[in-house]
């Protein structure tokens, strides 16, 4: 079974960057996708990005496109969600998901099994 730590998580101003770090132990991603979802406070936890273990294949919801990128180093074992031109919605807790590659990427939270602890973003106006 594959674990994820996140990292990277804090207070930035809109406009601002940060940059998610989610890193696998007990084993490698090799074979998986990595999702990154993010919850609100008193919302749904919502879908953001997923990215294929080899990095060879991204998606990103409408929201988000052009603002985040999802890359992974297979050399350290972690994917990154590096995010750009913050805005005050995007504020929530992201996490990071792992489920076993498929033809398809899989969007819903019921499809991973293995998730992060979390990390707090809070984009000030």
């Amino acid at each position: 079974q594959v674990q994820l730590v996140e990292s990277g998580g804090g207070l930035v101003q809109a406009g601002g960057s940060l940059r998610l770090s989610c890193a696998a132990s007990a084993r490698s991603f090799s074979g998986y996708d990595i999702s990154w979802f993010r919850q609100a406070p008193g919302k749904e936890r919502e879908f953001v990005s997923i990215i294929r273990w080899d990095g060879g294949s991204t998606y990103y919801v409408d929201s988000v496109k052009g603002r985040f990128t999802n890359s992974v180093d297979t050399a350290k074992d972690t994917v990154y969600l590096q995010m750009s031109s913050l805005k005050p919605e995007d504020t929530a807790v992201y996490y990071c998901a792992a489920r076993e590659s498929g033809r398809y990427f899989h969007t819903r939270l019921t499809d991973y099994h293995y998730w992060g602890q979390g990390t707090q973003v809070t984009v000030s106006s």
